[in-house]
């Protein structure tokens, strides 16, 4: 029992000191104690810290923040589209929604793609592969067909579907090398084949190089810098050495620098890159008028539709500059938080793909990621005038259906796979249990009996 004095929170003058706080005062170790016990108030048990950190643990957390970030993300980006694409749509003579409604009946659709990705079976969803990358090639090589392949905005990337409706098949070249190339190498693990050089290049990097000829036959330099992100991120989660990555990234850079040297508007934009005040010969417009709009929002933004910039300064404020629009209304208190969604995506994405025993889930999930995250970090360093203007819409955010199409399919893909986890499966199990007890009205203790029953005939 303690004594009068400890319970009263003194000690008896002169008494000595035990424990780890025994030293002289300020010695090494009173220091120690008290590292420890700000420790202990910052991230022991009970605090928000351990609370934070035990939540992140959770199997069903990856789930929810790819379900929970990409809502906002599609949400955010409909309001913004809206804003943004008002004065656009006025100019071109079409009524003030009409960008709103096209943008809504896309994310409607892709609504539908997600959760039907979400719910296939696995197997289902590598069976996709062949037959997504070869309708993939075909329509590539329609593009090129004259009557049939439509040019926007001096790139030949598009299919006219007749009307106002039309689709970019290079977008849907990204999910094609995701799946195909994940079960290419799933496929090459199991059978132990990927300690060997040659069959992590053979046929992953020709096909990949094959799908960045298609793509840059018409002109889409944004689309081939994303699915070389890809081929090497697919290349990384495959174990490559550093001296694979040195020698095909050497070549890439080699074949990159030839690409912008030979292109006049290309080296134009790479000297755009820093550019905060228009050159006397009006050059880097957009670059400066982006970085413009992002300053002119300041810590909370203009307000919802005040934007400045987008009355005829910037150009696509919808699409490709979205993100600066949104820095001037929302300020950045906004644009914090669209990085943080994107954020929270790729987290889970990342996490998906690292706990994951199946190397199809492993491959595919880092692939997907890889591709969101690298489109979303090329856009918005591009507005922020640290990377040459590339025209790639962010994704799940900007206007633009053929982008967002297989983006949505994507993100369906990462809840499949959140979802096939063991651990995963059996908390979605005993939750789906516990609410139709309730539903049925049985006790709490009934519920949790016929739980555990369930899990006995399940081991």
């Amino acid at each position: 029992m303690p004594g009068a004095a400890e319970r009263a929170g003194t000690r008896p003058p002169g008494g000595p000191r035990s424990g780890p706080a025994a030293g002289p005062r300020g010695g090494a170790g009173a220091t120690s104690v008290a590292v420890f016990r700000s420790r202990g108030r910052l991230a022991g048990p009970g605090t928000a810290l351990w609370r934070f950190q035990q939540g992140l643990e959770r199997p069903l957390t990856p789930y929810y923040l790819i379900l929970g970030s990409s809502s906002l993300i599609l949400v955010l980006g409909l309001v913004m589209v809206f804003s943004a694409s008002q004065i656009e749509a006025r100019n071109l003579g079409l009524p003030f929604a009409y960008f709103f409604v096209k943008q809504l009946t896309a994310v409607s659709i892709g609504a539908v793609l997600m959760y039907v990705a979400a719910r296939l079976p696995v197997r289902l969803l590598r069976a996709l592969a062949y037959p997504l990358l070869l309708g993939v090639i075909g329509l590539l090589l329609l593009v090129a067909v004259p009557g049939v392949g439509k040019s926007v905005n001096g790139n030949q990337n598009w299919i006219s579907l007749g009307g106002s409706f039309q689709i970019q098949p290079s977008e849907f070249a990204k999910l094609a090398l995701v799946l195909w190339g994940a079960d290419l190498l799933a496929r090459k693990q199991q059978l132990k084949m990927l300690d060997q050089w040659k069959h992590l290049l053979i046929p992953l990097v020709p096909m990949g190089v094959l799908l960045l000829t298609l793509v840059l036959a018409g002109g889409d330099m944004g689309t081939a810098m994303i699915i070389c992100a890809l081929l090497f991120g697919l290349l990384w989660i495959s174990g490559a050495p550093m001296r694979m990555f040195a020698a095909v990234g050497g070549v890439a850079a080699g074949i990159g620098t030839l690409l912008i040297a030979f292109v006049p508007h290309r080296l134009d934009r790479l000297q755009c890159i820093g550019v905060t005040t228009l050159p006397s010969d009006g050059s880097c417009w957009q670059a400066v008028q982006g970085v413009y709009g992002l300053a002119g929002g300041q810590l909370f933004g203009r307000g919802l539709g005040a934007s400045v910039e987008k009355w005829g300064q910037l150009p696509e404020p919808h699409t490709d500059f979205i993100f600066a629009v949104t820095g001037e209304e929302l300020g950045l208190a906004g644009t914090l938080s669209v990085l943080g969604l994107f954020a929270a995506l790729g987290y889970a994405g990342i996490r998906v793909a690292g706990r994951t025993k199946d190397p199809f889930i492993r491959y595919a999930a880092g692939g997907a990621t890889t591709w969101i995250m690298a489109q979303s970090m090329i856009n918005i360093g591009a507005v922020l005038g640290l990377l040459p203007i590339a025209g790639v819409p962010l994704p799940m955010f900007s206007y633009g259906g053929s982008a967002l199409l297989p983006t949505m399919f994507a993100v369906g893909m990462l809840l499949c796979f959140a979802r096939s986890e063991p651990a995963a499966k059996a908390a979605l199990a005993a939750r789906n249990k516990k609410t139709r007890g309730r539903l049925l009205g049985l006790p709490q203790r009934t519920i949790a009996r016929l739980g555990k029953a369930r899990q006995r005939r399940e081991r």
